[in-house]
């Protein structure tokens, strides 16, 4: 086995940054960042799709997604838009300014669910079933990272938490846990699918985002759009 040089440099990191929403559009390499993007955005709903045919719980805001349907007649895909608007409405009082990224996900998100869900199947077999869950949780990490490399402005959720976070000065881990048990048990209270598929995903996802982040960080040139370096996230903000 080869040992490893440790003077050797390494490439640094291309940092997240926190753009303004004229800027994220500003600072170039659309190109990439906006297929980026879309790809990821879909991804993430067809991810969200593959746990819910897996039938073995869900994300804790989809655990309060899939608990609203019970109640009221619409698709999984028109709930997560639906509450994705109501929380965006939320954003007026934080002061959160959306971006590019950040109206895509409120919409298309929700349509990738319902647009997967009409293809696929739910299985009868366990191991099917395991097997939905876990690639919905591996690939909702990767999605994650490629929604949020493209650097087109945070989720409304992502927003929700940040802006409620720079209001209370509660750090972002705490403002998440709390936030995300308050989903979660609404949800549960609603009959939403909860299961170990919802344990998976929150002991996964973060760690599966983190690593697989810098793969899909496009570098913006912060420094060129508005003067300031890029930042990378602080605890609990990555995702």
């Amino acid at each position: 086995m080869g040992t490893v040089n440790e003077g050797s440099p390494r490439r640094p990191a291309v940092a997240l940054t926190n753009l303004g929403p004229f800027d994220q559009l500003r600072a170039g390499r659309l190109a990439r960042r906006l297929p980026q993007l879309f790809v990821g955005l879909f991804v993430y709903g067809a991810s969200l799709a593959m746990m819910w045919r897996g039938t073995l719980g869900m994300s804790p805001w989809d655990v309060l997604h899939t608990g609203f349907i019970r109640h009221v007649p619409i698709t999984l895909g028109q709930a997560v838009i639906l509450f994705s608007l109501l929380v965006l409405v939320a954003w007026i009082p934080l002061r959160e300014t959306p971006g590019f990224g950040t109206l895509a996900n409120a919409l298309l998100v929700g349509l990738a669910i319902d647009a997967t869900l009409s293809v696929l199947d739910q299985p009868e077999a366990v191991a099917s079933r395991v097997g939905l869950m876990l690639g919905g949780v591996v690939l909702n990490g990767v999605a994650t990272a490629l929604y949020m490399g493209a650097q087109l402005g945070r989720g409304p959720r992502d927003g929700l938490m940040t802006g409620l976070h720079r209001r209370t000065g509660y750090s972002l881990r705490t403002v998440r846990t709390v936030l995300e048990l308050v989903v979660l048990t609404t949800g549960l209270t609603l009959g939403g699918a909860f299961g170990v598929g919802t344990l998976v995903y929150a002991l996964a996802i973060g760690p599966i985002t983190q690593a697989v982040l810098p793969w899909f960080t496009v570098d913006v040139g912060t420094t060129r759009v508005t003067g300031e370096s890029g930042r990378r996230p602080t605890d609990g903000e990555d995702i």
